[in-house]
């Protein structure tokens, strides 16, 4: 299964459980070559993403974003489980190091 796609964060371990979502719904999203996420007060966005594996089942990235209005940059990497969840560690460059769970984003197609 692929990395590639819209995830819900569902769950940061070691944080309260509304702590994601204070600001919008938490997720992380992969595109080719590129992406973004956003949880709690912080956004980020990276470019260049490297796939490990044929299946592109795990990346690891380079981020730019804020954190509370303020500069902030790191990295990250992903993988997909054999439960399809997505596990992985958002790391802020000097600062917190933040695990993860997401599920596949459940879009409708049936228009508002």
């Amino acid at each position: 299964m692929s990395v590639l796609g819209k995830w819900r964060i569902v769950d940061l371990p070691g944080y309260e459980d509304d702590y994601a979502d204070i600001v919008e719904p938490a997720y992380i999203l992969f595109e080719d070559g590129r992406g973004e996420f956003a949880f709690e007060c912080i956004t980020g966005a990276f470019a260049d993403g490297a796939t490990r594996g044929s299946d592109c089942a795990a990346i690891v990235f380079d981020w730019i974003g804020n954190d509370e209005m303020d500069a902030v940059c790191g990295s990250g990497s992903a993988e997909v489980e054999a439960d399809g969840s997505l596990r992985g560690e958002i790391r802020a460059h000097r600062g917190d190091e933040i695990p993860f769970i997401a599920r596949r984003w459940l879009t409708s197609s049936i228009p508002c």
